[in-house]
């Protein structure tokens, strides 16, 4: 594999132009700006309470920036709620799962499919169908049937990983998809990111497991007190002192 290119992608997907977000008198990004190419594995890194969350919050809809532009494909989505973001190709996973537990796996992955990819234009047969493939592509199709609150941790990660996927997105954000996994867990996650980058998808991956996300990663920035402190290559943003200092702890 050729080595990473760290300049900004000239192909951009995603583009976020001096993003501020405040609460109260906390700022939590001051003027963050970030492009994140069209088929591009991005990595974000950081100290818990460097702004990594808030800024996927802003990304995703879950939050609404106070100031700068974020725009998606060419078009201005800083005002767009969160479900019209994801109908435009923008999913994220969550660090904690929280799925349907009355419901089987399967069931999980039919309802955003019907809400959200299809808003119920497909019948549910052909939903299903779908539903399967997802899970087959997760290494999950024997687990269709099961409850899920009866997966293990790395099956829930699995299926939180599939539920976004359901969203057919252009751009996935995973947040700490293997926070608590074993070595060979976070090597089955790594394994479909990866697949799934293949397909043309943009991923963005916030991770404290420095191993996964320097390996998954052609470009990184590390984020501290909401402003960017370095930008580059996985070689070069753990040789750069300002990330040793912030969050490496040295």
């Amino acid at each position: 594999m050729k080595p990473a290119d760290s300049s900004p992608p000239t192909n951009a997907l995603l583009e976020i132009n001096g993003v501020s977000k405040h609460f109260g008198g906390f700022t939590a990004l001051d003027g963050v700006s970030i492009d994140v190419g069209k088929g591009e594995r991005f990595g974000l890194i950081g100290p818990n309470g460097s702004g990594k969350t808030t800024l996927i919050n802003c990304i995703s809809g879950a939050l609404t920036n106070d100031g700068g532009s974020i725009r998606f494909d060419g078009e201005e989505i800083s005002r767009l709620p969160a479900y019209l973001r994801t109908r435009r190709g923008i999913a994220r996973s969550f660090q904690i799962p929280r799925p349907f537990g009355s419901m089987s796996v399967l069931e999980n992955l039919v309802v955003p499919l019907e809400y959200v990819a299809h808003s119920g234009s497909l019948h549910l047969a052909d939903t299903r169908g779908e539903a399967m493939e997802i899970l087959k592509g997760m290494g999950l199709a024997d687990k269709a049937d099961t409850r899920s609150n009866r997966l293990s941790q790395v099956e829930l990660r699995k299926m939180e990983l599939a539920r976004a996927m359901a969203a057919r997105p252009r751009l996935l954000i995973s947040d700490e998809a293997m926070a608590g996994l074993s070595s060979n867990e976070i090597s089955e996650v790594l394994e479909i990111l990866f697949k799934l980058n293949a397909t043309g998808i943009s991923i963005i991956m916030i991770e404290h497991i420095m191993q996964a996300v320097m390996k998954f990663s052609q470009r990184l920035i590390c984020l501290d007190a909401g402003r960017i402190i370095c930008e580059g290559t996985p070689e070069s943003i753990v040789e750069n002192p300002d990330v040793q200092r912030a969050y490496l702890g040295a």
